[in-house]
Order: structure tokens, then C-alpha cells, then sequence
């Protein structure tokens, strides 16, 4: 609730509080919500390495609150913002904010960033670590957690949209923000309630990334080196299996057999002594066999994590230029009442609302008696599925826009001014394209956090989930880039600089642009196939009980 609101409205804040211009205002969004995504890998290695998932959100919960208290003053006393101004009046010299309440402001921003990242980077991993994989019924269970944690930002949105956005408006920034902190800190209590009941992730000692990192490196250094012909000549430490009863112990699988060299005995160096005795070899030269495996998972994640870029790169359009198409066209509900543009991002989630539920209690129930699988379908099969609706959301989009463009130049009103007379079409043809996204959004972002939590080595659980969190924010980057290069090549072949150049959409050719990304999300598709078709997931061993020894002696 407290981030879509800042991510929906704060450009307006921006601009007609402290008087930044547009462009600076759209720049310190996107620079924010970029940052917000890839400071979740930084969180959720310290959270898998140092300090646990439970204590990385409640950390990152104390931050976000922080964050949102700065705002909250600084958007209540005058003395820490510039004096009103109305941006909009013509020749209006309004004063921008600066020196140290603008240090205030991007303070608050990016501990609202920092703190938004770390829960972003603990709170899923630590809502599945309740559950045993292995346990059949407890894996069903994991699989609707995520589905439900889906439904609760999608909940938390429509409050956001409906409530925090016009109280925002009608009340005061200083509202706004005020009660984003107060709803952080009642969220805060809830979920520190629940410790005594919580099944906590021990943390390993060793990082678990700086062992991946050892296997890369040990497969290099020992490139020259034969592979022996049985796997079973490979290091293992099959010693420990008795006495250390938290080891992964994975069996050989014959793919990236390059990275195998990781754990091929060197018998003529000097450098490694006897394998039987593991303290004296080096991590960085021979590795088990086990943690080459967990190397080979996380190669194998990275073709599908890759493959959902373009998706997020969709996503990014549905918040830019399908607001813009709103703007322009008939936003009235009834006589009187009217959505506000910042909020028809709500379309989508009120139809996420809806499907969730369905899928989980209907879909999910049903496609498990047909393919016997736990989750109805597989994690892999879930993630295609949206790539695919994906593509079918951006022509969607395609065929609304022209039919937008049609009315407005039926009507004599492609330079018209969407503020003071909107197109006599209704916003709600914009429904089409957000249902279908929202479809896609259900199947590929919650199937991508399943998959990346289920495949992922123990200690890199928050780590892997994080790649979600990555390909939303490499899809807008990669946004901000093909909006650019499309400008670029087309600026010779329209009348503006570009398909997408200059400030009236109505004389511009966005259409092309949703066929593009259609087309470039209908290849991306059959890239993931391939990939999808190669990968192997990862062994799932038989669910093993281990009894202390004291315990053992009472039983």
C-alpha cells in the first residue's frame, strides 16, 4: 500500500510541491524505483549470509518507516519545502527545492527504496520457509502462499489507489505519508506477533554465493584438466553425511559438464594435498560435488530469468504510455464521478483480485487431476503461459490505440487538449490489454518466485527470488533504452523526431510501438521455450527425519 503509492503519485509531488521540472520529477521516479529493485540483491545476500530473513524484514520495516516519517515532516512543515507556487501558470518562477531540504527529501526516498528492497528481498523466502518442500502437502500449501501473498500487494494496491492517492490530494501530502507510516508500523507488530510460531532458516556460516562464486572459479583454474569417465571419481565429502545432517547432498547430473572440473582431482599438483583430509584443500581449486551442482542450478536459472525482461519491459508500458491514452480519453464513471488518472493502474489489480482466487481454488484443483503435478502445472509451463498472454496484451493494446486515434481524428481532435476536453471515448476500452497483462502477470511473476525459490540452493533462497525483482527493474531500463533507439530510427520517417517524440500522443504512433513490443515478446517466447525445454530441475530427495542422539536413547 505504502509503495504503490509513491510509485503511482509522487511525480506530482515532485512537481507541484518542489517545483522540480517534469522531466527531472519522471527521472528521480524512475531512478528510485530502479533502485529500489536492485537493492534487493544486496539485501537478500546479507539476509541468506548474515542475519536471517526474519531480522533482513524487520530491519528493512524499521527503514521503509524511517523513510516515510521523513516525508511525512518534511511534507507538513513549510520551513522544509519551498514556498507555494503553481507550477502551472503560465511565466510562473516557482522556487525549486534545494540545499538541505532537498538532502531531506532523497534521504527519505531511498530509505523508503532501502527498507521497500529488504522486504521485497526477506518477506517471500520467509513466508515459504514455513513450508517443507518435500512434504507433498506442505508443497501444495507453498504454492498457494504465493498465489496469496500476490492477492495481499494486489489488495494493498487497490487501497493505495482508492484511499492513500485522494487523501494525498484532498488532504495534504503530509496525510499521505503520515498514514503510510502508521500502516508500516501496526504491519510491523503483525508480523513480529507471529515469531513464536515461525520456522526459522539457520544460516550455513559459509555464503552460500561465495561458494557458486568457488565453482566458477575452480572449473577455470582446472580447465586443463580430464574429466574422469566415472562421476563417482569426483570430490565428495561422503563422510560428512553422517555427521553433518544440515549438508545439501545433490547426486551428479550430466549437463554443464564444463563446471564437472570444479571437482576433478588434481593428483600432480602440489597445491592439493590428500582429498580425504578437507581441511587441506583449497575451496578455490576443488569443490564438491554438491556445490558444483548448486552452480549448475543457478547457470540454469539464468536463460529464464533473462527470457522475462521483455515482459517487465510490457509492464513498464502499461504504467507510461497507457496512462497516457487514458488521460486523453472519457474517464466519468456515472454523472459527477470520474477515475483520476493516477489511478487506472487499478483496472489491472481489481482483475488480479478477482483471478487469483479462481485460479488457486478452481484452476489449480482441476489441472492437478488431470497432470498429477502438485501445483496443477508446472513452474516452467506457468512462467510460458505469460510470456505468451504477454505478447497478446501488447497487440491488444495495438488495436485500442488505433481505434483511440480513429475517434480523435473522426472528431477533429488530434491537437486537442486532453485536460480541458477528453476524447468521447471511455477509458474502460483501455481494459482489454490490462486484462489480459494481469492474467500473464498472475501466472508469470508468481511462477518466476515459485521456481526461483523451489530450484535454489538453502543458502540462496532470499538470493534467488531477487531475480524477479532484477528483471522488473532490467524490463524498465531496457524500456527507457528501446523508446530511445525507436526515436532514433524513426525520426527520419514521421513528421515528429520519432514514433514516440513529443508531448501529443494523438500524432503519435504508439500502436506501431505495442506491435513492436508484441512481436519482440512473441520472439522472446520461443527463446524461453528452448531454454525451458533444456533445463533440469533440480533432484528433489526423499523427505529425511533426523532424531538426536539423546532423543534417540529416551525413545
Amino acid at each position: 500500500m505504502a509503495v504503490i503509492s509513491v510509485a503511482l503519485n509522487s511525480v506530482t509531488y515532485f512537481n507541484g510541491v518542489m517545483h522540480l521540472d517534469i522531466a527531472d520529477a519522471a527521472n528521480m521516479l524512475t531512478n528510485y524505483m530502479g533502485t529500489n529493485h536492485i537493492l534487493s540483491v544486496a539485501v537478500a545476500f546479507t539476509a541468506d549470509a548474515f542475519i536471517g530473513r526474519f531480522t533482513a524484514v524487520v530491519v528493512a520495516g524499521c527503514i521503509e518507516l524511517t523513510g516515510f516519517s521523513l516525508l511525512t515532516l518534511q511534507a507538513h512543515y513549510p520551513k522544509f519545502k519551498p514556498p507555494v507556487c503553481n507550477v502551472f501558470e503560465a511565466n510562473a518562477h516557482c522556487e525549486r527545492v534545494g540545499g538541505s531540504n532537498i538532502a531531506i527529501l532523497f534521504c527519505g526516498l531511498y530509505l523508503i527504496a532501502l527498507g521497500s528492497a529488504g522486504i521485497k528481498a526477506g518477506l517471500p523466502p520467509h513466508g515459504a520457509d514455513q513450508f517443507d518442500e518435500k512434504d507433498p502437502k506442505e508443497a501444495r500449501q507453498m504454492s498457494s502462499f504465493f498465489n496469496w501473498l500476490l492477492l495481499a500487494l494486489c489488495l494493498g494496491g487497490v487501497v493505495s489507489l482508492l484511499f492513500i492517492v485522494r487523501v494525498q490530494t484532498d488532504k495534504g501530502w503530509d496525510w499521505g505519508f503520515g498514514i503510510c507510516a502508521v500502516a508500516l508500523f501496526f504491519g510491523l507488530l503483525v508480523f513480529i506477533a507471529g515469531l513464536p510460531s515461525y520456522r526459522m532458516y539457520m544460516i550455513q556460516g559459509t555464503s552460500a554465493t561465495i561458494e557458486i562464486i568457488q565453482v566458477f572459479v575452480a572449473a577455470f583454474r582446472n580447465r586443463d584438466l580430464q574429466l574422469p569417465e566415472n562421476p563417482e571419481e569426483l570430490y565428495e565429502i561422503h563422510g560428512d553425511k553422517e555427521s553433518n545432517v544440515d549438508a545439501e547432498f545433490l547426486p551428479h547430473r550430466n549437463i554443464f559438464r564444463f563446471l564437472d572440473k570444479a571437482a576433478a582431482v588434481r593428483t600432480t599438483s602440489t597445491e592439493i594435498l590428500d582429498p580425504s583430509e578437507p581441511e587441506n584443500i583449497s575451496p578455490w581449486r576443488l569443490c564438491r560435488v554438491t556445490q558444483v551442482e548448486n552452480g549448475k542450478i543457478i547457470l540454469g536459472m539464468v536463460p529464464i530469468f533473462l527470457s522475462t525482461i521483455i515482459m517487465s519491459t510490457c509492464l513498464a508500458q502499461l504504467q507510461t504510455f497507457s496512462i497516457q491514452q487514458g488521460i486523453t480519453m472519457d474517464t466519468s464513471i456515472t454523472r459527477g464521478f470520474s477515475i483520476p488518472p493516477a489511478t487506472l493502474p487499478i483496472i489491472p489489480i481489481i482483475f488480479m483480485i478477482i483471478i487469483i482466487p479462481v485460479y488457486d481454488r478452481v484452476f489449480v484443483p482441476f489441472a492437478r487431476r488431470i497432470t498429477g503435478h502438485p501445483t496443477g502445472i508446472t513452474h516452467l509451463q506457468r512462467i510460458g503461459v505469460g510470456l505468451v498472454l504477454a505478447s497478446i496484451s501488447m497487440a491488444a493494446a495495438a488495436i485500442v490505440e488505433v481505434k483511440r486515434k480513429r475517434v480523435a481524428e473522426d472528431h477533429g481532435m488530434l491537437d486537442a487538449l486532453p485536460v480541458i476536453q477528453p476524447l468521447p471515448i471511455t477509458t474502460f476500452w483501455l481494459s482489454f490489454q490490462y486484462f489480459i497483462f494481469g492474467i500473464a502477470d498472475l501466472f508469470t511473476y508468481v511462477g518466476l518466485l515459485e521456481f526461483f525459490y523451489s530450484e535454489a540452493p538453502k543458502g540462496l533462497k532470499s538470493l534467488s527470488t531477487c531475480f524477479l525483482w532484477c528483471s522488473i527493474a532490467f524490463g524498465y531500463f531496457f524500456s527507457t533504452i528501446l523508446v530511445q533507439v525507436v526515436n532514433q530510427a524513426t525520426k527520419n520517417h514521421t513528421t515528429s523526431r520519432g514514433w514516440l517524440a513529443g508531448n501529443n500522443i494523438n500524432r503519435n504512433h504508439v500502436n506501431l510501438f505495442y506491435w513492436l513490443l508484441s512481436i519482440l515478446s512473441l520472439i522472446n517466447f520461443f527463446n524461453y521455450l528452448y531454454w525451458a525445454h533444456r533445463y533440469e530441475y533440480r533432484p528433489q530427495l526423499p523427505k529425511v527425519v533426523v532424531v538426536s542422539e539423546e532423543r534417540d536413547a529416551e525413545k
